[in-house]
């Protein structure tokens, strides 16, 4: 779900309709965005916001293009046989975090919280991949997930709601925008890539339209 408006528009034509050939790349835990794009590995990359500003920062010009996700969709989703009710109980637990760029909202969160992240600090962080397992297996107390994709996965593995609490970013104060839409500043100076890019966006929304009405 959480990449389906391409999906669609690859499967519908609505890129064909458009000129455009996609091919669409796996992502992964182990798959920076970033680095695939410095690297020249694609044109364009779905990645989170603070990812791309800390990848600016460093001298990666990436730009914006197109922002699909208007909300953050990032919670902490923990048992509550661990204990944690509110956030100040985090403290003297193990949570699960993303890396790659994903861990920024995190920390920032941790660090309005007082919380050290350090090795041997308040909290103990878990390199998660993209899966729940380590709350699956009791190896931490809470774990990242989305409120569309991993949340799900943790209800299929047959715990019940009731047995989970879950902190959203988005009203924690700490949320940042995620799956936008980016290029490389320099490619953009080219208008026949602009021009492509304006083909790739109005097509991938056309899909994301078409699975919003029909979520089958």
């Amino acid at each position: 779900a959480q990449f389906a408006g391409y999906y669609v528009a690859k499967a519908k034509g609505f890129y064909d309709e458009e000129s455009l050939n996609v091919t669409i790349l796996p992502g992964g835990p182990d798959i920076a965005p970033t680095q695939v794009i410095a690297g020249g590995g694609a044109d364009v990359v779905i990645d989170w916001m603070p990812s791309a500003l800390a990848a600016r920062e460093k001298g990666l010009p990436l730009v914006n293009i197109a922002q699909p996700f208007a909300s953050s969709g990032l919670m902490l989703t923990c048992l509550k046989e661990s204990g944690v009710a509110t956030p100040a109980d985090f403290k003297g637990k193990t949570l699960g975090v993303w890396f790659f760029g994903n861990e920024y909202p995190f920390l920032s969160w941790m660090s309005q919280l007082g919380l050290s992240t350090a090795e041997g600090g308040d909290v103990t962080v878990l390199k998660q991949g993209f899966n729940v397992d380590p709350l699956l297996q009791k190896q931490a107390a809470c774990v990242s997930t989305m409120t569309y994709n991993e949340y799900w996965q943790v209800i299929d593995a047959g715990i019940s709601p009731d047995d989970l609490v879950t902190f959203k970013y988005e009203e924690e104060g700490v949320a940042t925008l995620e799956d936008g839409l980016y290029v490389m500043e320099d490619k953009l100076a080219d208008p026949a890539f602009e021009d492509k890019m304006v083909r790739f966006v109005k097509a991938s929304m056309k899909g994301w339209k078409y699975a919003e009405a029909n979520p089958d």
